[in-house]
């Protein structure tokens, strides 16, 4: 659930091509593909995670076919707007910092507590050294607090600056760090829990709002029927569910 800091953006190009075999027009998934459970790549070397399987089956329902991209972070909304894919899928938070460069289907999360990562029970998260991915909501906040931020390109660089000592702990979503904590022995979740952000949201382009239309339409039916709960209970289990 993370925020850019936004750059001006190009002007949106149209979305992708239709199917010449009527099985509808194909949509360009954009993710990072480094934030597990959220998105990863596999062994096979293929987007897995959440929001793959929630991807894949709101193409179906909007009856798209799904094409997926990676983006690294940092520019994963300016190439969305330029045209190299026509939805970001990211464990992207809604915020109104992002709401005046795209637009965003409705929420298919509840937020997600943000939570503390840590080497020691000990650590200073009130005036220590805090680790956060760079351009995110965690590094806003820890920016706003007594304690030092350092930022980080990505998620991996965060966790290992607590394992070599540059920082007393890293902030992230807690869905994120608690996979690690679980599977590294040198490390722990603190007690402390913040709440930060609005829920995730499809990231669209602005003028694509038919296609916004379709994927609301489409997390509407997942939400009623009790698949969307079903899928936050496989991969996100400490998740608030609708």
């Amino acid at each position: 659930m993370k925020t850019l800091i936004l750059a001006s953006a190009a002007l949106a190009m149209t979305a992708g091509m239709a199917l010449a075999d009527g099985h509808g027009k194909t949509v360009r998934m954009g993710t990072e593909g480094a934030y597990p459970p959220y998105n990863f790549i596999n062994d096979a070397g293929e987007v897995d995670g959440f929001e793959r399987e929630l991807g894949d089956e709101l193409c179906a329902r909007a009856k798209l076919t799904c094409e997926w991209v990676t983006n690294e972070w940092d520019s994963i909304i300016p190439n969305l707007v330029s045209g190299n894919y026509d939805v970001i899928i990211a464990g992207m938070s809604v915020t109104d910092e992002r709401d005046e460069v795209i637009d965003f289907s409705e929420a298919y999360t509840l937020p997600d507590p943000s939570g503390y990562l840590a080497a020691s029970a000990d650590a200073d998260i009130e005036g220590g050294v805090i680790a956060a991915q760079a351009n995110t909501i965690q590094a806003s906040y820890i920016a706003s607090t007594e304690a030092t931020l350092v930022e980080f390109a990505t998620p991996e660089e965060t966790v290992a600056a607590v394992k070599n000592g540059e920082a007393d702990a890293v902030l992230a979503d807690k869905a994120f760090l608690s996979e690690l904590a679980n599977a590294d022995a040198d490390l722990q979740m603190l007690e402390q829990d913040v709440l930060i952000g609005g829920g995730i949201g499809l990231g669209i382009r602005e003028s694509d709002t038919e296609l916004k239309e379709k994927f609301n339409v489409a997390i509407r039916s997942m939400k009623d029927d009790g698949s969307l709960n079903v899928l936050i209970g496989k991969w996100l289990p400490d998740l608030e569910q609708f």
